[in-house]
């Protein structure tokens, strides 16, 4: 027996669960997605990549910029579903999109919930040094990720993870999970369990500048800053007028006034601590190890390195503000 689901999601996190649920025979009456928006160098207007994946795949798809109007809930209503399955899509379910299939709105997190409700849940971990993530498959409701749990999957966040390695764990671990939960939901199984009232926080959207250096801070909490921002946003500093993108660092002892280098090999001193730079990126440039980056781009020892005022930052230590019980009821932009 196959569900007629709706997919509502927007970018490559999500890619996985649709084709899964293809695969395991479901009917995708439709795909809602972001409208494709200017990206890259060029600029050039692109679908999302589910909205490519659901193109290519011969599936029709709705890209609305807002599903609050009349007529948008009624051509959601329309579909007669059986579910929706909701992953990272970008916009507000109100409640009658919520209630309109017969089985509501099931969305894939990227967190062991109530841990990091909100738009950036696996940064968020890394920042904060959580020794555990997870996916939590959840019943949607009209709160911030505050629906009744329906399952979940933990795994420890081990030395050297990336925002982007977790990404892609998850990811797959996400696709694997809605398959099965799905097919409990058909057997009559799939059991709801309310969230624990304690321990919720929330990971906010990021934002480009988020990732500036702070050389104050500790080593330590800047390295992992460097793996919990990548790729996206990336953490920087600027230095003769550029952006250069610290990709990958280690963790040295040393001494010395906070963001000046050390040495001609770019170990930069911190609040405690120094950190090793192994990898950098100039604008418009390929990743390079430290020593052929230097090659082209001098920085000697002496030379202070800059975070421009009123930069924000998780680098700067964003993680410790957004440890923070969040008010229930509270909406949820991304779904």
């Amino acid at each position: 027996m196959s569900l007629r689901i709706a997919f509502m999601g927007t970018p490559d996190f999500a890619v996985p669960a649709l084709e899964a649920l293809i695969e395991a025979g479901h009917e995708v009456a439709a795909v809602y997605s972001q409208p494709p928006r200017p990206t890259g160098r060029g600029h050039r207007t692109r679908p999302s990549p589910v909205h490519a994946c659901a193109e290519a795949r011969g599936i029709p798809v709705r890209t609305p910029t807002s599903l609050k109007g009349a007529e948008a809930q009624a051509e959601f209503a329309a579909l007669g579903l059986d579910l929706a399955v909701v992953v990272a899509y970008g916009l507000i379910l109100p409640k009658p999109v919520l209630e309109a299939p017969r089985h509501g709105c099931i969305n894939i997190h990227a967190s062991l919930l109530p841990r990091w409700r909100g738009a950036a849940p696996i940064q968020a971990a890394l920042l904060a040094g959580d020794p555990w993530t997870g996916i939590t498959i959840m019943q949607m409701d009209e709160g911030l990720d505050t629906g009744p749990m329906l399952l979940t999957t933990r795994f420890p966040i081990e030395a050297g993870d990336t925002a982007s390695l977790l990404h892609d764990r998850l990811s797959a671990l996400g696709a694997r999970m809605i398959v099965q939960a799905l097919k409990t939901l058909e057997a009559g199984l799939l059991k709801p369990t309310p969230q624990p009232a304690e321990g919720a926080t929330y990971a906010p959207k990021l934002k480009r500048d988020d990732g500036c250096l702070d050389w104050g801070r500790p080593a330590a909490e800047l390295e992992t800053a460097i793996r919990a921002l990548n790729p996206w946003p990336g953490t920087w500093f600027e230095h003769r007028g550029e952006r250069v993108k610290v990709l990958a660092a280690r963790v040295e002892a040393g001494l010395g006034t906070p963001g000046t280098t050390l040495d001609d090999k770019l170990a930069v001193a911190c609040g405690a601590g120094v950190l090793r730079l192994l990898t950098l990126q100039r604008p418009g440039k390929g990743p390079l190890p430290a020593a052929e980056f230097l090659r082209g781009f001098a920085i000697p020892a002496g030379t202070e390195l800059a975070c421009p005022p009123g930069s924000t930052a998780a680098a700067q230590g964003g993680h410790k503000q957004d440890e923070r019980t969040v008010a229930a009821g509270q909406r949820h932009p991304t779904g």
